[in-house]
C-alpha cells in the first residue's frame, strides 16, 4: 500500500494554539504533533506520500527531518483547492511512475488514533476490498449522537468478511445532522461517522475522475512529472472535496464501508482535547470540571468556576464554557475582520535553519531570541531599514559580516550596521542561540535582501 497523508487546514478550530502558519497537526498538544503520529503510523504501511500546501513546506520538512523520515514523497500545492484536486494530482503522478495498480490509503494528518494495531488491521482489510475495484471508506462506529460529523449509511448484508471485520455496500452519505436526526441514525445501527479515510486502487480512482469529473481530470492530466506547471493547473481547477466530487456519485456496488472502532478522534475542538488528556495542573477552590492548556511555567487557580476550558498562549488567552468550544470560530472571525496577526502567527516562528521568538516589538526597537540548528546557517542578507545587535548566549559558530568571517561564542557581541551583508553559521553539533535587538524605522520580516540561501528562498 501507498499511504498518503493530506496535510492542510486553516488552523482555526484549536485557536489560539493552532493558527494558519502553525495548524493543529504541527502543534504539540499530545506530546508529539499529530503529523508526527500520523507519519509514524503510515510508515508501517509503506513509504509515505504527503500532499500539503507550499505555505507549510518549512514545517513539513522540519517534521520529516526531526523524525528521520528520508523515504517520503511530498507534493506541495501552490494553494488550497480542497481534497478532490489533491487526490487527482496524486493519482496522476503515481500513474506517471507506472503505479496505477497500487492500492492507496488517504489519511488526514490531524486525527488522533489510539488503537494503532486495530487500525492497521482495518486498513489491511480495506486494501483487500479495494482490490476488487471498490472505493473503501473507514466508518467509525458512533458511540453517541454527534451532530458535528457526516454519516455513512450502509446496507445490512456484508460484501466481504475477515474475522470480526465486515465491509458493506454504502446506501448514502449524509451531511451533519440535527440532534434528533443523529439520535435516529444511532438507533438504526447502520450508520457510521465519516472519518475522511479512503482506500482505493489508483487505476480505479482515475477511471472515476474521468467519469464524474472529466473537466478536472483533463486539467490534471496535463501535469508534468516534475509538477512545474501545478500552479497553472490549480489556478483553473475547481475547489471541491472528494466527497462531493466522487464519493457521493458512486453507487452501492462501487463504494464500500468498513464500520470499525480504533480509538479515532478528529480533535476538532477544545472539548475533544479536554476529553483526551488531563491538562495543566490547576488549584481548584470551590471549582470542578475545569481544564487548562497553558504555559508550562505558569500557575493556574480557579475559584468558584465549574466546567471551564482555559487556553493560554504567550499572546492570547481564551476562556470558554465546556460544550461551547465549537464557537471559537466566531472569535477567529472577529479577529479576521480586525486584521489581527493573532489569526495567522505566533510570537515564534520556525525557519528551515531553526527558530525565533519575538520578545518585544515596539515602534523604536524589536528583540528576539534566535536559535540556529546544528550544521545550519541563515541566509546571507541585508536590511534597508534596520541595524541589528547580536549577543551570543549559547554555543559557538561564526558570523560573516560583509564577507569577513568572525568566530563567535557565548558572550560575543556583533553589531550589524544598516545595509551590511551578514549571516550567522552554526558549524557544530550543538544548538547556537543569540539575542537580537533591532533598531530602525521598520522591523517587518519582509525587509530582507538575500544574496545566498541554502533553502532557495527568493
Amino acid at each position: 500500500m501507498i499511504p498518503v497523508i493530506l496535510s492542510g487546514g486553516s488552523g482555526t478550530r484549536l485557536w489560539p494554539v493552532s493558527r494558519q502558519h502553525l495548524p493543529k497537526q504541527f502543534c504539540e498538544i499530545f506530546g508529539k504533533p499529530l503529523q508526527t503520529l500520523t507519519v509514524e503510523r503510515c510508515r508501517k504501511m509503506g513509504s509515505p506520500w504527503i500532499v500539503t500546501g507550499k505555505a507549510l513546506q518549512t514545517l513539513t520538512e522540519l517534521n520529516l527531518k526531526q523524525n528521520n523520515v528520508t523515504n517520503a514523497t511530498v507534493v506541495y500545492e501552490p494553494f488550497g483547492r480542497n481534497t478532490a484536486p489533491a487526490i487527482a494530482v496524486l493519482c496522476h503522478l503515481l500513474a506517471l511512475k507506472g503505479q496505477e495498480q497500487e492500492i492507496v490509503g488517504i489519511f488526514p494528518s490531524d486525527h488522533l488514533i489510539t488503537q494503532e494495531e486495530t487500525f492497521l488491521n482495518v486498513v489491511n482489510f480495506a486494501s483487500q476490498v479495494a482490490e476488487g475495484n471498490k472505493v473503501v471508506t473507514l466508518g467509525i462506529t458512533p458511540s453517541y449522537p454527534e451532530t458535528g460529523y457526516g454519516y455513512i449509511q450502509t446496507r445490512n448484508v456484508s460484501l466481504k468478511e475477515s474475522g470480526t471485520l465486515r465491509a458493506y455496500s454504502v446506501v448514502k452519505f449524509h451531511e451533519k445532522p440535527s440532534l434528533d436526526r443523529a439520535k435516529e441514525f444511532l438507533s438504526q445501527g447502520s450508520f457510521s461517522w465519516n472519518a475522511g479515510i479512503f482506500v482505493f486502487k489508483v487505476s480505479h480512482m482515475i477511471a472515476l475522475f474521468k467519469q464524474h469529473q472529466p473537466e478536472m481530470w483533463n486539467l490534471v492530466s496535463t501535469l508534468k512529472a516534475d509538477s512545474s506547471n501545478l500552479e497553472e493547473i490549480y489556478s483553473k481547477v475547481q475547489s471541491i472535496s472528494i466527497d462531493y466530487a466522487i464519493m457521493e456519485k458512486l453507487t452501492g456496488e462501487e463504494l464500500a464501508c468498513i464500520p470499525s472502532e480504533f480509538g479515532w478522534n478528529d480533535v476538532g475542538s477544545w472539548d475533544a482535547v479536554a476529553s483526551l488528556q488531563k491538562g495543566h495542573d490547576v488549584i481548584n477552590v470551590k471549582s470542578q470540571g475545569n481544564f487548562v492548556f497553558g504555559e508550562p511555567e505558569k500557575n493556574y487557580s480557579m475559584i468558584g468556576l465549574d466546567d471551564v476550558l482555559v487556553i493560554d498562549t504567550k499572546d492570547a488567552l481564551m476562556l470558554v464554557k465546556k460544550e461551547h468550544s465549537q464557537d471559537v470560530r466566531h472569535v477567529v472571525e472577529a479577529l479576521t475582520q480586525q486584521k489581527s496577526k493573532l489569526v495567522k502567527e505566533h510570537p515564534y516562528e520556525y525557519r528551515p535553519w531553526g527558530y525565533f521568538e519575538i520578545l518585544k516589538d515596539t515602534e523604536h526597537f524589536k528583540s528576539k531570541v534566535i536559535r540556529v540548528n546544528p550544521q545550519s546557517q541563515i541566509s546571507y542578507q541585508s536590511h534597508a531599514k534596520r541595524e541589528e545587535h547580536w549577543t551570543i548566549t549559547r554555543g559557538t559558530g561564526e558570523v560573516v559580516l560583509n564577507d569577513e568571517v568572525i568566530p563567535v561564542k557565548a558572550g560575543t557581541h556583533i553589531h550589524i550596521p544598516l545595509g551590511a551583508k551578514h549571516r550567522i553559521r552554526n558549524n557544530t553539533n550543538e544548538m547556537l542561540e543569540f539575542v537580537e535587538v533591532q533598531l530602525g524605522s521598520y522591523f517587518g520580516e519582509d525587509d530582507i535582501v538575500r544574496y545566498q540561501d541554502d533553502y532557495k528562498r527568493s
